[in-house]
Order: structure tokens, then C-alpha cells, then sequence
């Protein structure tokens, strides 16, 4: 009996340490070292930055606070992206989200951001930061009011094969989790670079 006990400890173990794993969210080598040369020459906060996949299943955590000096992500997340043509709120683009950089599209666009000033939400814990489009595809960032905010209504973990709740083009995340990179942010002498990608 307690070589079962045994035998069944060990296989719940060797299950956890392969789910988490498996929902660890994998950023290359090479986006990383992009990311590192473009905040080096655009004079940016080379210790950290957010990095966004948005290939990802919007179920699963696709954001990543990475530590340059670490090199490893100090906090994965799940993140909305925008509705597009489809019901605000819902998840019906969860697996195939479409993008644009165009006023009225409520689409997420893609490319490199500067991190703006922090200030007041209408959206969950009231604070939000603004985002500067640093590229042709997310130029149009300011104008459309995309800002990183929080968001009731997104998950603090994966909820795959859910998604997350689809809104008009902004990175949103959980409360929770806005609490706990909000002071990150706060606290950086440098702006702090956002690149929200798709693989």
C-alpha cells in the first residue's frame, strides 16, 4: 500500500511539472535579442519590456514582463485583443484574431510601442498607461485610444479552450495582474517597450 502511495505521489509530480511546461509561455531567442537592440538605440528601459504574442491562443498566457538580465519571463499572463467585426466581449476570434491599424476597426495592431504616461481608467483598477505606435502597422495608436489597461472580465490564468473576452484593439489584462506590473512600470526611469507580435 505505501509503495502505491508511493507510486502515485510521484506520477501527480512528474504530471504537474509537465503541465507547467507545457502552459509555460516560449519567447525565442531572437525576439529577445531584437527587442534588447531596438531599446539600446531607441534609448528605452533595457532591464525589462512586455512582450505580446498574439499567435497565441487568447486563452493561454501570451504576455510576458521580460527580464533582460535575467533572460526569462518575471510574469506570464493572458491578454484581449480586438473584436474586429465580431461582438464585443465575446471570444469568437479566440484562434484566428484579425489586425489592423485602422480608425473604427476595433482590431488590434501589431508592432513596437513606447509605454506612455500613466493615467486614469474608465476600466477596472482606473489606471491605464498610454501606448505610442512606434511603426507603420501601430502608427495610428494615440488616435484610436489603444491603452494598456485592466479589464474585469479577463482571466488571471489560462482558461483555454475558452478565450479571453474581445475588446476594441486595447492590450487588456486581469486586475490582478495589472496590479502587479503597474508598479514595474511606475517605477521605470526609461519608457519601457511593448511589441505586440503574431507566430
Amino acid at each position: 500500500m505505501r509503495n502505491l502511495f508511493y507510486l502515485l505521489s510521484l506520477c501527480f509530480f512528474l504530471f504537474s511539472c509537465s503541465k507547467s511546461t507545457a502552459d509555460e509561455l516560449v519567447i525565442s531567442e531572437t525576439k529577445v535579442a531584437e527587442a534588447l537592440k531596438f531599446c539600446r538605440e531607441q534609448g528605452m528601459n533595457r532591464e525589462m519590456c512586455i512582450l505580446i504574442n498574439m499567435g497565441i491562443h487568447s486563452g493561454k498566457k501570451r504576455l510576458a514582463v521580460w527580464d533582460f538580465d535575467k533572460n526569462k519571463a518575471v510574469y506570464n499572463c493572458p491578454v484581449s485583443h480586438g473584436c474586429g467585426d465580431n461582438p464585443w466581449s465575446m471570444d469568437e476570434s479566440r484562434e484566428n484574431p484579425t489586425f489592423s491599424n485602422a480608425d473604427g476597426s476595433h482590431c488590434t495592431s501589431l508592432g513596437k510601442y513606447r509605454i506612455g504616461e500613466r493615467g486614469y481608467s474608465s476600466w477596472g483598477v482606473k489606471t491605464k498607461y498610454l501606448l505610442y505606435g512606434l511603426e507603420s502597422s501601430n502608427k495610428n495608436a494615440m488616435r484610436r485610444a489603444i491603452v494598456f489597461h485592466s479589464w474585469e472580465q479577463i482571466p488571471e490564468d489560462d482558461v483555454y479552450p475558452r478565450g479571453s473576452p474581445e475588446g476594441w484593439g486595447c492590450p487588456a489584462i486581469s486586475n490582478n495582474s495589472f496590479r502587479k506590473i503597474d508598479p514595474m512600470l511606475k517605477n521605470s526611469s526609461r519608457p519601457v517597450l511593448m511589441w505586440i507580435y503574431a507566430e
